[in-house]
Parts: structure tokens; C-alpha cells; sequence
């Protein structure tokens, strides 16, 4: 037996354990395009797209693909997230279902499903009269994603406002804990390494809702006006010390630099647009020109802040940054 019928036969032991085992509300799909689940938009199928319905779904993958030696994927809105262009060989988690996408506010907290946009995250402060959230309203992502990646912006970041994290382990078992346990750094939470976050609970600070409203209204006009509008992934550079990344690009004259369908932005250097067309091979190439642009310029390493999948890379059970 070859090695495309050996991995499509796994693939097919898999599939058939999975509908034996989850709840008749779980959604399976088998080489699901993972190109129109990212926001930029590129990227081969992923070998089994799974949406379960509830926790107890959610431990059957985890441990029947350990079990099985399967990589497995958590995703959120698939922002930050570049798949490589041959796809997933393995299982990608959306918790997109209903029991993921709740927003309750009771008192200063929201308790917050990890499949929440946080765009609802924001407007369910604001409309609760509790600011301090009004920052994630412009990130593209849920409240998983912004957990994993300790999301941020307009000077803020996910866990300043996190009281507590929910979450799976590799063997199914779920646990909660408080927000200085979990390790959050700049655009990473070491806590959830290895570990699928499934929910979390947000704080925020009395105000007038008038005074919430105008906060966001100020970061929106802010950001529409400095980032693009094209197909993107975010920022793609983490900011070295001193200086951003965006204004580091900037200065090296990258803006418009381009790969195949995939080019820097005139708004914002350090984002990647893509157009129709374009690969995911054509936008790896072009972060690594740029990372080598920079070295040579300035001896500076710039790291990625998107989550880099795909038949290249090392697997361990994550969110993408949304």
C-alpha cells in the first residue's frame, strides 16, 4: 500500500470513529477548503473539518486523535492563520456551534464562550455599560483565538481583562483557571500550549454607555484609517524592541513590495494583503524576504505573530490567533 492510500485510509478509520462516537449535532466535513475559513484567504483542504456541538464532542476528538496519532487544529475566525497550500493532514476544531458562541454579562464580568466574536464581546460591554473592552471590537477574531495569542490593540490586550480561562487538556480533561496562572505574554499565552481554550471570563468597568460608544467610535475611525481594507491576516510581525514592526517596514521602503498575489500593504507595512490568485506559497515568500530585507538592513530578526500550519510545520492542538 502506497502513501497517499495509507494516509486516505486513516483518514477514512478516522472519520468513520468520529461519526460513531460524537453527537448527532456535530457537523464533519472531509477535505474542507480551509481557503474560504481564513481571512486571507488562501490554503489547501484540511483532511476532516469538525464542529462539535459541546464539550463531550469536543473530548472524543482530542482523545481519539491522540490515540491515533492525529494532528489536530483548534481554529477560530482564521485570522493570524496561514495554511500551507497542500492543506491539514489531520483534524481541524471549530468551536463554532451555539454553546461556544455565548456572551453573558453578569455584574463587571462577561462569561464568554471561546467561539464569541469579539466584536459581540464589545458590543455586549458597551451595551452592559462596562468599559475596557471597547479595544477588541476591531479585532478580527473570537475570544479563543484572542486568548491563544493574548490578542491586542489600541494599546490594550486580551488579558488585561481576563479573569479566568476554561480549558481542554491532550487527554479531554477540562479545567479553570485564574488569568495570572496562565502565563499571558505579548502575543502569547504559555498556558495554552498544548491546551484548546473553551471559554473565559472578562471584567470590565462601570461607565456611561454614551462614553463606551464614543471610545469605539474613535478606534474604529483610528484603524479604517491606517490598516487595509483588502484580505489580510493582521499584523504579521510581532513588534521588536524599540520600534514597530509596521513603521520598521516602513522605513526600509517595503510598502508595495510584492510576491506572486500577495503584497505589502500602502497602508500599513506590517500587513500582507492578498488578491484573487494569490497562494499561500506567494505570502511565506514574501514574509521571508522581508525577515531577510530587515536582518541585512538592521540586523533585526523579525518573528511572526500569524500561525504558520500545514504539511511544513510541527502540530500541537492551538488557536489560531482568531
Amino acid at each position: 500500500m502506497d502513501s497517499i492510500t495509507s494516509k486516505a485510509a486513516a483518514v477514512g478509520k478516522l472519520l468513520e470513529q468520529l461519526q460513531r462516537n460524537l453527537s448527532p449535532q456535530a457537523r464533519i466535513l472531509r477535505d474542507e477548503p480551509l481557503a474560504r475559513r481564513t481571512t486571507w484567504r488562501v490554503g489547501g483542504p484540511a483532511d476532516l473539518w469538525v464542529e462539535p456541538a459541546d464539550e463531550a464532542d469536543l473530548g472524543w476528538v482530542v482523545r481519539l486523535c491522540r490515540e491515533m496519532q492525529v494532528p489536530l487544529l483548534v481554529i477560530g475566525r482564521g485570522s493570524n492563520l496561514l495554511v500551507h497550500d497542500a492543506g491539514f493532514r489531520g483534524v481541524v476544531v471549530a468551536l463554532s456551534q451555539d454553546k461556544w458562541q455565548h456572551v453573558k454579562v453578569w455584574g463587571n464580568r462577561l462569561d464568554c464562550g471561546a467561539g464569541a466574536r469579539l466584536k459581540a464581546v464589545a458590543l455586549a460591554a458597551r451595551d452592559a455599560g462596562l468599559s475596557g473592552l471597547e479595544f477588541l471590537e476591531g479585532i478580527p477574531g473570537s475570544v479563543g483565538g484572542a486568548l491563544r495569542m493574548n490578542a491586542g490593540a489600541m494599546g490594550s490586550s486580551m488579558f488585561d481583562v481576563v479573569e479566568t480561562v476554561r480549558f481542554m487538556d491532550a487527554d479531554g480533561r477540562v479545567e479553570d483557571w485564574p488569568a495570572e496562572r496562565m502565563d499571558a505574554r505579548y502575543r502569547a499565552c504559555e498556558g495554552l500550549k498544548g491546551r484548546i481554550a473553551l471559554a473565559a471570563v472578562l471584567r470590565g468597568q462601570p461607565a456611561p454607555r454614551e462614553q463606551i460608544q464614543e471610545r469605539m467610535r474613535l478606534y474604529s475611525e483610528r484603524r479604517w484609517a491606517t490598516q487595509p481594507a483588502a484580505p489580510s491576516a493582521g499584523c504579521v510581525f510581532k513588534n521588536p524592541p524599540g520600534m514597530p514592526a509596521g513603521m520598521l517596514l516602513d522605513r526600509l521602503g517595503c510598502k508595495g513590495w510584492r510576491e506572486g498575489g500577495a503584497r505589502v500593504s500602502s497602508e500599513h507595512a506590517n500587513f500582507i494583503v492578498t488578491e484573487p490568485g494569490a497562494t499561500a506559497a506567494d505570502v511565506m515568500r514574501l514574509i521571508r524576504r522581508l525577515q531577510e530585507h530587515v536582518r541585512l538592513q538592521c540586523g533585526v530578526e523579525l518573528e511572526p505573530e500569524v500561525l504558520m500550519v500545514g504539511e511544513e510545520g510541527p502540530w500541537e492542538a492551538c488557536w489560531s490567533a482568531s
